[in-house]
This record gives structure tokens, C-alpha cells and sequence, in this order.
């Protein structure tokens, strides 16, 4: 009788559906997370998860080809994850089973401890990076840096960028421009309305310098606030081909991407003018989000090799290299701001890449933790809903299984 009834316990559980996630059929899972087009897939919700991880077949792009994977091993089994957010005990599924996340993937020193995909994405999925790919771009002014390609961060943009004299942005200095902080006003609520709609059709119908040359005033003095612009990192992609004479994805290729051990090709978004979208649009495996996040939780070092300069990925994400309007909860009320990076309060040193709709790559380097979350969050502004508050109380809470705050 014992017998019969485990049998039929085990049954039943294996017929019983999967826990679905957060608003499948708002997402698509009814027409197969169906694809969006030029004007949909950046705003539709319906095509959100089919787009997220489908921009080559919406948009030009540019690829950076792999090279021999980094090996990412396994845990022999998931530790269990557990966090408090609102005065309640969660775990990393409750987490999944809250937010609308498409991928989850959590490595400590070198090892996958966890790995999860809703949505029907698997491990082939390139997912979007939103504006984590900023965080890319400063990688490269940085190797670009140490080539002497670019002489010096104190140089203003109008040196490597003639085009852009006279202009706000080509009088900013690179460093400026690396922490937002150019003092040229920009707005960027993601309604379809602001300027950064306005610079991405401008951008499209003309080309990058018409587009920023379009922005001719500053509301306050350059390096004294910090004020999220995407189209500085555009500035930014400028500097980098003029000095380099070649597109970003190409320059990347073999001083990043191949070296970093990626398992799959990437691609970047181009523009009319060939230049790549910069402030956004770079697509990647999750594990290769992984893997970029090892390569910074080391300082930039990969298979015996420096890959990332070292004292400029300091400069980039520590804390206490930042004036104070920089530093976290003064250049926000939480985060503070490095180049192009995210910087987390507290003692030690921790940082993100972040992009709109919950894009995310954690990284403490002490504790050789990376966390990696992709996602089709509700607003592009995740500080908007739960998503950014219960994320961070996730990643504390991992800190805590591992180290302390």
C-alpha cells in the first residue's frame, strides 16, 4: 500500500505543471513570445521576452566573434539561496517566482552555484544588455588608454573628434563624459517622448555627431553632478573610432571578448553611420555575461593575462576613487557612479552593469561573487516597481551566505 502511494505521488508530481512564471500570457507564452519589430520592441510588453533575446532579427549588427571557452564548471549541487525582503524569508525561487527574470545565473570563484531560465529561454538565447553595454564601452577607452591611443582622461572629446568643437560634449573632458557628467541638460524617462527618443531618431535618420551636435547648452559646470544621459556613452563610441579606425566590435573582439574565454559569438547593434549603438544594444549567452563578470570580480585578469587594465578598472569601480558627488547615495539616493559603472554603498567594493528592464550583472570582487540576471521587468525604470528593491535584497542576501556587507 506504502508503495502504491509513493508511486502515485511521484505521478502526480511529474504531471503537475511547473510553477509558472510572472505574467506568462502578458508576455507572449500563448503565440510563443512572439518577435516585435523596429517600432515595438523596445516598448511592446507583448513582445518584450521574444525581443530581448531576438534583437539580431529586428536590427543590423555587428558580431565579436568567440574563441576558446573559459570553462565555467558546476556546483555539484545549488546551495540554497535565501534572502529577506519586506520583513519576509525568501529563496532564489520566490525570487523567480516574483519577478519577471528570463535568466538567472550565480557563480562564486570560477563555479556556476545556480542557473535558471523562464520564459521558454534556454542557453542559446543572446539576451540584451540595455545600458550594461556602457559598462563595455569604458572597458575599451580604458585598453584604448593603456595603447596610448587616447593620451589622456582630461582631454576634451573634441580632440579625437573635430566634428563635435564648439559643441557641449566635444569641450567635455573624456572623464566627464565617462561619469555623466558632462552638465548638458538630457532627459531619459523611457516614454517615447524624452530626448533620448528624440536622439535615437535623430541618430537614425542623420548620424551620431548631427544627432548630439542637436544639444547645445550646459545647466551646470562639467564634472560637478552626475545626470544619466545614454547619448554621453555615444560621445564615447565617437572617441573610440576615431583613435582605434575601426568599429568597437572589432576592437573588442580580440583584446575582450575571445580573451575573456567567451562560449558565443556577441553582437552590438549598428547604427545609419555604422558606428555601434554604444549606450545599449549589445547581445550575449548568459553564461558569457558570466564570464565577463568573472574577468571584473578578478580586476580584469583571465588566463594569466591582464585583460582589462587594472588600475583604470579601479578608477572605474571603486568608490573611493570618485569625488564625493559621485560616490554612492550622493550621485543617487542609493547607487554612487564611476565610469560607466554602478557603484554599491558600503565598506568594500562592489559594482553592477545595469540596464533598463532589470538587466543585470553584480559583481563583488573580495568575495569573487557574480550575479547575472536578464529580465522583461514591467518599466524600463525598474526603480519604478519591486523588481530593484527585491534584487538587491537578493544579492545581499547572497553576500551574506558568502561574506558580509
Amino acid at each position: 500500500m506504502r508503495r502504491a502511494l509513493t508511486l502515485a505521488c511521484v505521478v502526480l508530481a511529474l504531471a503537475s505543471p511547473a510553477v509558472a512564471a510572472p505574467d506568462e500570457e502578458l508576455l507572449g507564452k500563448s503565440t510563443g513570445y512572439p518577435i516585435g519589430n523596429r517600432a515595438t520592441w523596445f516598448y511592446n510588453e507583448g513582445v518584450r521576452v521574444g525581443s530581448f533575446s531576438n534583437v539580431e532579427k529586428i536590427l543590423p549588427y555587428h558580431t565579436l566573434k568567440h574563441g576558446t571557452p573559459l570553462p565555467l564548471p558546476k556546483a555539484a549541487s545549488e546551495p540554497r539561496i535565501e534572502y529577506r525582503f519586506d520583513k519576509q524569508d525568501f529563496s532564489l525561487d520566490d525570487f523567480l517566482a516574483h519577478q519577471r527574470v528570463t535568466g538567472f545565473l550565480l557563480i562564486k570563484d570560477g563555479q556556476v552555484l545556480a542557473e535558471r531560465y523562464q520564459y521558454d529561454r534556454n542557453v542559446r538565447n543572446r539576451f540584451v544588455s540595455h545600458s550594461m553595454a556602457k559598462s563595455i564601452v569604458s572597458l575599451a577607452i580604458g585598453m584604448a588608454l593603456t595603447e596610448g591611443k587616447i593620451a589622456s582622461l582630461d582631454d576634451t572629446v573634441a580632440k579625437y573628434v573635430p566634428k563635435l568643437a564648439g559643441n557641449p560634449y566635444g569641450e567635455t573632458t573624456i572623464r566627464n563624459i565617462l561619469r555623466m557628467a558632462s552638465g548638458v541638460p538630457f532627459s531619459e524617462v523611457y516614454d517615447g517622448n524624452d530626448d533620448i527618443a528624440k536622439f535615437t531618431r535623430m541618430r537614425s535618420s542623420l548620424d551620431s555627431i548631427a544627432a548630439l551636435r542637436e544639444f547645445t547648452t550646459r545647466e551646470v559646470e562639467q564634472g560637478t553632478r552626475f545626470h544619466y544621459a545614454s547619448n554621453q556613452t555615444v560621445v564615447l563610441t565617437l572617441v573610440l573610432q576615431a583613435v582605434t579606425g575601426t568599429t568597437l566590435s572589432e576592437y573588442l573582439t580580440p583584446r575582450l571578448w575571445q580573451p575573456m574565454g567567451a562560449e558565443d559569438d556577441a553582437t552590438w547593434v549598428k547604427t545609419k553611420d555604422g558606428t555601434e549603438s554604444g549606450s545599449g544594444n549589445f547581445n550575449a549567452v548568459l553564461r558569457d555575461y558570466g564570464r565577463l563578470g568573472v574577468l571584473l570580480a578578478n580586476d580584469g585578469e583571465a588566463g594569466g593575462k591582464q585583460i582589462v587594465p587594472k588600475e583604470y578598472l579601479l578608477d572605474a569601480t571603486d568608490w573611493r576613487r570618485q569625488p564625493e558627488a559621485f560616490r554612492p547615495k550622493n550621485a543617487t539616493g542609493y547607487f554612487g557612479y564611476g565610469y560607466q559603472f554602478w557603484l554599491f554603498p558600503g565598506e568594500k567594493r562592489r559594482f553592477a552593469l545595469l540596464g533598463v528592464y532589470g538587466q543585470s550583472v553584480f559583481i563583488d570582487p573580495e568575495l569573487k561573487l557574480v550575479m547575472v540576471i536578464t529580465a522583461a521587468a514591467k518599466n524600463a525604470s525598474v526603480g519604478k516597481e519591486p523588481f530593484a528593491r527585491e534584487r538587491d535584497a537578493l544579492w545581499r542576501g547572497v553576500i551574506k551566505q558568502y561574506g558580509a556587507w
